[in-house]
């Protein structure tokens, strides 16, 4: 076998890893990650799966970071181009409860990206609740961009308090998340749209 290929496989062999540790986590938590269960569902040996990652926490970063990528990819970048401000952050706010009903391939049990929050809010500070509390402030950071731009533009009020918008536009996608996922309820997502158009406006 050419190192080439070899190099080629065990990149697959890695991304099949992260995937599949993404679904379980989603449903089982990051810390519900092991890997005897990773190993068996994947057909390989632990130690072979262990020679990708070395340990557990360094699974769980790798399959945070690609539960943050697909998140980025379903909620960010299709509203990226569009203007700076209220259009983008409705775009944002669409693309995310769309995101939040629907993505089920990758996390069957609801957005790894969102549970993780709730998962490591009391736990106490170390690399994968700090990764965490990053990715959630890198996003809190964009979320804040568009309503300080709105402001600023004048299409919300002058009044307006970015930083309690942030706050109630997350607990808003929390709980669809959260009433997705216990209830299966069908009508969150355009309770959701509600929601954010009241405080929109």
């Amino acid at each position: 076998m050419s190192p080439r290929k070899s190099a080629a496989e065990a990149h697959r062999t890695r991304e099949r890893i992260v995937e599949r540790s993404v679904a379980v986590a989603s449903v089982e938590g990051l810390q519900g990650l092991t890997i005897g269960r990773l190993a068996t569902d994947l057909g390989i040996s632990k130690s072979g799966l262990l020679g990708h990652f070395g340990t557990k926490e360094i699974l769980q970063l790798a399959a945070l970071r690609h539960a943050s990528e697909v998140f980025s990819r379903a909620v960010w970048e299709p509203a990226s181009d569009t203007e700076p401000g209220l259009a983008r952050l409705r775009a944002v706010c669409e693309a995310w409860t769309t995101y939040l009903d629907r993505e089920r391939v990758t996390f069957p049990g609801g957005c790894l990206f969102t549970t993780s929050a709730v998962e490591f809010d009391a736990r106490t500070p170390g690399r994968v609740r700090d990764a965490v509390v990053k990715l959630h402030q890198v996003w809190r950071h964009r979320l804040l961009g568009d309503i300080r731009h709105a402001v600023v533009s004048g299409e919300l009020p002058p009044a307006t308090d970015p930083d309690q918008l942030v706050f109630e536009l997350t607990g808003i996608f929390l709980s669809l998340n959260h009433t997705v996922q216990l209830f299966g309820d069908t009508t969150a997502p355009d309770r959701t749209r509600r929601a954010v158009e009241r405080l929109l406006g």
